[in-house]
């Protein structure tokens, strides 16, 4: 308990240098973009096209000082680390909308999209490992090996683009945008749709939600998969030769008596690791699946304030996806200590 404990600790006290560090980063790296919010927001109504330039670099200044960017960077980045030590990630360029808001609104269908994808990976991956390492050199392993490293190999908007030909073009079989569809009167809680299909007991919310969902978590999952196949392989082999494993055979233990028993939970810290790993690497690729498929979670919003140079939105969703990424590590750790008990002893 004691080491469980140190270790949480531990864990949690680098959340706030790991947010300082990546807020920092975000932070310089907006600015040094070329392009300006004030030259978006100058020039993007109508009626600046018919202005001449020197009433847009006027109206530029303009906003540059309501927006207090004509301030030197290091008081831009005083005012931006106070500001979110007092947890406050500010407010829209464009719109005008809190920050926080937009990622309450965002962040869940993130989540729910990550997640469905780690279990598609998971379910995947973990049957193919196992089946291409109990059938070693067959036909069998070097079909899954090959389909993995394929998959493994093709990038996720290569990915999206092909189902969303296949499958919303040609066979017109599932919706290719958007989380739910449109003439759905959805009021959301949670913003979690399962979980407000339950609580407002409004069955009709999942299937079309579902059918949203499964093209854009296939599309993540896929590439993921096939790694997860290689490791869990590997993983299998090597305990698979091990001699409590031969041990366990001379007993007369049947054969998925022992994989449940000594095989895979033996070879599981190694997958843990890896599937800790991949979590970040499906959070980067929600980043552009939410983009191909118009889907309406951080990485969409994200992309969107790059392009308009929308500050606050960048940072705030950066933040949000990191420490996302750093709770999901503080978790896994917490499972190399249930997985194993070596790890526990102080």
């Amino acid at each position: 308990m004691n080491r469980t404990l140190w270790l949480v600790t531990k864990r949690l006290a680098a959340v706030p240098l790991v947010m300082l560090v990546l807020a920092t980063m975000v932070f310089v790296a907006m600015r040094m973009l070329p392009g300006s919010p004030a030259t978006s927001l100058a020039v993007g109504g109508g009626a600046a096209s018919q202005s001449s330039a020197e009433e847009i670099a006027a109206s530029e200044q303009r906003i540059n000082e309501a927006l207090g960017l004509n301030d030197s960077l290091a008081d831009q980045y005083t005012t931006f680390l106070g500001d979110v030590l007092a947890l406050d990630l500010g407010r829209s360029f464009f719109g005008g909308n809190d920050v926080t808001g937009l990622l309450g609104d965002s962040l869940p269908a993130t989540i729910e999209l990550t997640v469905a994808a780690m279990l598609i990976a998971v379910l995947i991956g973990m049957v193919t490992g196992v089946l291409a390492a109990l059938r070693k050199d067959t036909w069998i392993d070097t079909t899954t090996r090959t389909i993995g490293t394929v998959s493994f190999s093709l990038p996720w908007f290569a990915l999206g683009v092909l189902s969303i030909v296949v499958f919303g073009v040609w066979l017109r079989w599932l919706p290719v945008i958007g989380r739910l569809p449109n003439a759905l009167d959805y009021e959301p809680f949670t913003n979690f749709v399962l979980l407000d299909a339950i609580l407002q007991d409004r069955p009709e919310l999942v299937w079309p939600w579902l059918r949203h969902l499964i093209l854009p978590a296939t599309t993540l999952a896929l590439s993921m998969a096939g790694f997860i196949t290689r490791i869990v392989r590997a993983s299998v082999l090597e305990v698979l030769s091990d001699d409590f494993v031969r041990t366990a055979r001379m007993k007369g233990l049947s054969g998925a008596t022992i994989m449940r028993r000594h095989v895979l939970r033996n070879s599981s810290l190694p997958i843990v690791t890896v599937l800790g790993l991949q979590f970040g690497s499906l959070l980067g690729g929600s980043v552009i699946t939410e983009t191909v498929f118009s889907y309406p979670g951080v990485g969409n919003l994200l992309v969107n304030g790059i392009l308009q140079r929308d500050y606050p939105i960048v940072q705030g969703a950066a933040l949000a996806i990191a420490l996302l990424f750093t709770l999901v590590n503080v978790v896994v750790d917490l499972l190399y200590l249930a997985l194993d008990p070596r790890l526990r002893k102080a």
